[in-house]
């Protein structure tokens, strides 16, 4: 593939003399310095993405009647909300 590229002058004098010195051309110099760039700087690991309902909180009421067991002896609906959310 061909393309254009603007270099400053005195840059191309350097990569110029520099393949020069080194008994090859100013194309070969460049996908060198290409190569190398792009094999020295992998892509960065990413975090897994956490959704919004993962990193909720409960309400300072409601999360202290919750602890005293004022919700105890059923299913749960706010964990299977959860559960369902976290899910998708």
């Amino acid at each position: 593939m061909r393309t254009t590229l603007d270099i400053p002058e005195p840059l191309y004098k350097q990569a110029k003399i520099r393949a020069v010195e080194e008994g090859s051309t100013l194309k070969d110099l460049l996908l060198r310095g290409l190569q190398h760039e792009l094999a020295e700087k992998s892509p960065a690991p990413t975090a897994p993405k956490v959704s919004y309902w993962a990193n909720r909180q409960l309400r300072p009421g409601y999360e202290a009647a919750l602890k005293a067991g004022a919700f105890s002896g059923g299913t749960d609906s706010t964990q299977i909300i959860s559960e369902d959310r976290d899910e998708r």
